[in-house]
């Protein structure tokens, strides 16, 4: 597996390129970041160059269509989309995640028919550059109800709606918060295939009834309750070998600096590695 930043958790970064610098510093293999956004500072050339420089690998960009709003913000991102796939392509990048709220103020059936037909385009386009479409189901209590209607908020659940939406390109974003959150255990990860997990985000929680956990209240990996050493063991013995990233949502931004994070989140990655038996003491 590959260990991954995001730049939640991170503080205030002067830029991608300080992202890269410290992800290679501190021995990460890879970034999740707006590879076009890298592309237009530097070009094509010189971003690839920098990133086989640091050793560093792009492990997701965002999708950058907005599929949860109007028709016309839906088609206004969805034009943007084939110049951001080119932009992570060239860079090596085969991974674009998107999350889906568990809650919404549209009637679901008809944010489902509607959101079935946005994905599936944002879908059609991505694989058309070799890239895949990872949907983060999103667990955490308080947002099930934070909208009107109960929405998508579990992994088979969202299986299903993958299997609706019908692109090979298209599995799961895992993230160790949403699978906590769902009470969920080690075995849920072992029913799954290795090719139906496009991307995973690790990260921990505080230890309050899991119905309290508070998305944007996340801990680094190793100082909260979820059984990280598990989740890793699981993921390693059903084959998973892409980008096991970094994301610490909190409600305030932390006050350290990148740098006394980032080796933070160092020590909390070897900590967590450790304990599954996946690197050495």
């Amino acid at each position: 597996m590959l260990q991954g930043l995001t730049t939640a958790g991170i503080g205030k970064l002067e830029s991608d390129l300080q992202l890269i610098e410290l992800a290679s510093r501190y021995g990460f293999d890879c970034v999740d970041l707006d590879a076009k956004s890298l592309v237009d500072r530097l070009g094509t050339e010189e971003a690839a160059a920098l990133l086989q420089a640091s050793n560093i690998q792009i492990g997701a960009i965002g999708l950058p269509v907005e599929w949860r709003g109007t028709d016309e913000q839906f088609l206004e991102g969805l034009e943007k989309l084939p110049s951001a796939a080119a932009a992570a392509a060239a860079l090596g990048c085969t991974r674009c995640c998107t999350y889906i709220l568990p809650s919404t103020d549209a009637p679901a059936a008809h944010f489902m028919a509607v959101a079935t037909k946005r994905l599936r385009s944002c879908a059609n386009i991505l694989g058309a550059y070799g890239i895949r479409l990872g949907l983060e189901f999103v667990g955490p209590h308080h947002l099930r109800t934070q909208w009107k209607h109960p929405f998508i908020w579990t992994v088979q659940e969202t299986l299903d709606w993958i299997d609706a939406i019908g692109e090979p390109n298209v599995g799961l974003l895992y993230d160790a918060y949403h699978w906590y959150t769902n009470e969920m255990s080690v075995s849920d990860i072992r029913q799954l295939r290795a090719d139906q997990i496009v991307h995973v985000h690790i990260n921990d929680a505080k230890d309050i009834p899991v119905q309290d956990v508070l998305d944007n209240d996340r801990q680094y990996p190793g100082e909260g309750v979820i059984d990280l050493a598990g989740f890793l063991r699981a993921l390693n013995d059903i084959g998973y070998a892409g980008p096991v990233s970094q994301e610490i949502l909190t409600a305030a931004q932390p006050t350290a600096s990148p740098e006394e994070l980032v080796i933070r989140s160092r020590t909390a990655f070897d900590r967590v590695f450790q304990a599954a038996g996946l690197i050495q003491q």
